[in-house]
C-alpha cells in the first residue's frame, strides 16, 4: 500500500509541475505536442485537440514537449509562429519558470490546508534545564510550561526560539508550574549550539530543551495563509542551503537520496496519518521546485540561464555551445540520480 501511495504522490507532483509549463505555454499560444506523466512507453494515451496526453510506464518524471523545443535533440528548432523557439525570451522565461512556480504554489496550498486542519508541533513544555544557564539562574525547572514571552502568547516550542532570537536583552516569561502562574525575567546569552546541519554556531539561548510533548495547532484561514507562506519560504531556504553546503563539501554526498528514499519516507508519512502525508508531499514539492531551478542545462534552471543570456545579448548561445552544455547537463543529472540510487541501496543493505 505504501508503494502505491508513493507512486500516486510522485505522479501528482510531476503532473502539477508539468501543468505549470503547459498552462504558461498555452497562454502564449505555444503548441504543446505531448503532455506526459512518466517516461518510457505510454501505458495510456489520449489525443485531445493538438496535444497527446500520456501516462508512461516509468513514474519517475514527466515532460511537456512543445513545438520547437526538444531536450533529446537540443538543435531541433521550428521557427513557426506557434513554436516555443519563436517566442521572445521573456515569454520563454515565464514558461520555464512556471513549472517550479507550480511546485511552490502547490506546497503553499498544502501547508495552508495542514495549518487549518491542525499542525503537530512540540509543546512549549520544558524537559530539562542546563546547569548554570540563564534559565537555571532565573529559576526555571523541568516540567514548567512557557505561556507567554514579553506578553506574546506561546503555543509551540518554535515560538520560544523565535522570541528569544528576536527579543530584547531581557525577556519576561509567564510560566505555568503545577497550574500556578509565575513571572520570571531572563537575560539570554550567546551560547554554542548546533544548527539543522549539525554545524556549531553561536546564538542567543537560555539553556532549556523540550520535553517531547506535542500539541496540535489549528489556524483560521487568514492565519493559515501566513503559515503557508512562512513554511514554504522556510522549506525553500533549507533546501537551497543544503544544496550549497553539498557543493561546498560541508555536507557529505552520502546524504544524497534518490527515488527509493522518497518512496520509503512517503510510505512512512502515510502510515502516520493523512496530514503527515500532506506535509511531506509539500516538502517534496518544494524540493522539486528548488532543484529544477538549479543552473544545470538539462533542468529548467539551465534553460533559464540560456534564455537570460539571449535576453541580455540579443542572440542565443552558439549552437555548438548550447548542444555540448546540454549534453554535459544530462550527464550531471544522471550522475546525481545514480549517486542517489547508490546511497539508497547502500543504506538498505547497511553498506
Amino acid at each position: 500500500m505504501g508503494l502505491v501511495v508513493s507512486i500516486l504522490v510522485l505522479s501528482f507532483l510531476i503532473f502539477f509541475h508539468e501543468l505549470g509549463h503547459f498552462l504558461a505555454a498555452r497562454f502564449f499560444k505555444v503548441k504543446v505536442e505531448v503532455f506526459s506523466v512518466g517516461f518510457g512507453k505510454a501505458i495510456l494515451k489520449k489525443q485531445w485537440g493538438e496535444t497527446e496526453y500520456r501516462i508512461a510506464a516509468i513514474p519517475l518524471g514527466g515532460y511537456v514537449k512543445m513545438k520547437g523545443q526538444d531536450d533529446t535533440d537540443p538543435l531541433n528548432r521550428s521557427g513557426d509562429a506557434d513554436a516555443y523557439d519563436a517566442k521572445p525570451p521573456w515569454q520563454r522565461m515565464v514558461i520555464l519558470a512556471a513549472g517550479p512556480f507550480a511546485n511552490f504554489l502547490l506546497a503553499f496550498l498544502l501547508f495552508v490546508w495542514v495549518a487549518i486542519a491542525g499542525m503537530s508541533a512540540l509543546a512549549p513544555s520544558i524537559g530539562s534545564v542546563m546547569e548554570d544557564s540563564p534559565a537555571a539562574q532565573a529559576g526555571l525547572k523541568a516540567g514548567d510550561r512557557i505561556v507567554e514571552i514579553d506578553g506574546a502568547a506561546i503555543k509551540s516550542w518554535d515560538a520560544i526560539s523565535k522570541h528569544i532570537q528576536s527579543g530584547s536583552d531581557r525577556i519576561e516569561l509567564l510560566i505555568d508550574r503545577d497550574r500556578r502562574g509565575m513571572r520570571l525575567a531572563i537575560e539570554p546569552q550567546m551560547m554554542e549550539g548546533q544548527n539543522i546541519f549539525g554545524e556549531s554556531e553561536q546564538r542567543r539561548m537560555i539553556g532549556i530543551s523540550p520535553s517531547g510533548e506535542t500539541v496540535v495547532l489549528t489556524h483560521n484561514p487568514i492565519e493559515a495563509l501566513a503559515v503557508g507562506a512562512e513554511r514554504t519560504l522556510w522549506a525553500s531556504t533549507l533546501i537551497f542551503q543544503s544544496v550549497i553546503k553539498l557543493i561546498s563539501g560541508a555536507i557529505s554526498p552520502d546524504n544524497v537520496g534518490g527515488v527509493i528514499s522518497i518512496v520509503q519516507f512517503t510510505s512512512e508519512a502515510s502510515s502516520v496519518g493523512f496530514l503527515a502525508l500532506l506535509t511531506f508531499t509539500a516538502l517534496i514539492s518544494v524540493n522539486l521546485g528548488v532543484l529544477n531551478l538549479l543552473p544545470i542545462p538539462a533542468l529548467d534552471g539551465g534553460h533559464l540561464i540560456f534564455t537570460i543570456y539571449e535576453q541580455i545579448r540579443g542572440k542565443p548561445p552558439a549552437e555548438k555551445v548550447f548542444y555540448h552544455m546540454t549534453v554535459i547537463g544530462w550527464m550531471i543529472l544522471l550522475a546525481l540520480m545514480m549517486l542517489g540510487l547508490y546511497n539508497d541501496i547502500n543504506r538498505l543493505t547497511n553498506g
